[in-house]
């Protein structure tokens, strides 16, 4: 990854905070249960509480996901790169798409979803949210620090990374704030490039599980420039109910 010698030490600092390196390059996957709704989600066709279970391979940063709304509940959706796919309990494909991103190409705000772009959507995001801060270590990752930020009486350190061309996320360059204390995750922003959204993320309820530390709460809310909308309708809120670290085999 490239970085100045700033940039270096805030990610340290950082990824030691949220449990590590040596901890991380010992886990396979991760299995998360979340609950999760919110005014987008609605938006996009899926209203109510939600309840799907997560399994993410962060070595190869794909997924499989079960219990997502307006599928059958026996069906696993799959996540690998840009293609997405559901499969039934025997084995064989429902449906799929080989080029996901491209399929929402002509999507405005309002435009709803079909049952594999939100796969593709909560698989992409929470394959993200579960890597952060570790995925900044790559080589292909860019950082710089910028200006610090002041919010709710805490100051945060604030850290831009640009990920490399054609990686599944909301968007190439992102904004990310660690309190300058703990130099835990506090916020993120961003464009979200196939829901025409942009947005402020907030980050709470931290919790060390197996020597690995996550927000275990998160709202996502819209943003004018660098000013949430915090007295506005919730876009998401995802609360991580139980996680489970699978270790590689020793």
């Amino acid at each position: 990854m490239a970085t100045t010698s700033q940039e270096s030490r805030l990610l340290d600092r950082v990824i030691e905070a949220h449990g590590g390196l040596d901890r991380w390059n010992r886990v396979k996957s991760i299995d998360v249960t979340f609950n999760f709704s919110g005014a987008f989600l609605e938006l996009k066709g899926y209203p109510g509480h939600h309840q799907p279970t997560i399994t993410v391979d962060v070595e190869k940063f794909k997924s499989v996901i079960q219990g997502l709304p307006g599928t059958n509940p026996d069906n696993r959706g799959y996540f690998d790169d840009d293609r997405t796919w559901l499969e039934a309990r025997d084995g064989s494909i429902i449906k799929e798409y080989k080029q996901t991103r491209s399929s929402f190409k002509d999507h405005v705000r309002t435009t709803q979803w079909d049952d594999l772009q939100l796969t593709y959507f909560i698989s992409y995001a929470m394959c993200n949210y579960l890597s952060i801060p570790f995925l900044f270590i790559r080589p292909d990752f860019t950082s710089r620090e910028l200006e610090p930020h002041t919010e709710g009486g805490e100051n945060w350190r604030v850290l831009e990374v640009t990920y490399p061309d054609g990686f599944p996320t909301h968007t190439k360059v992102q904004k990310f704030y660690f309190d300058d204390k703990d130099f835990l995750l506090r916020r993120m922003d961003y464009v979200t490039d196939v829901a025409k959204g942009v947005a402020a993320h907030y980050c709470w309820d931290h919790k060390n599980i197996d020597g690995l530390v996550f927000p275990t709460l998160r709202r996502i809310v819209r943003r004018n420039e660098d000013v949430a909308v915090l007295n506005g309708p919730s876009g998401f809120v995802i609360d991580y109910t139980n996680v489970v670290i699978h270790d590689k085999a020793a």
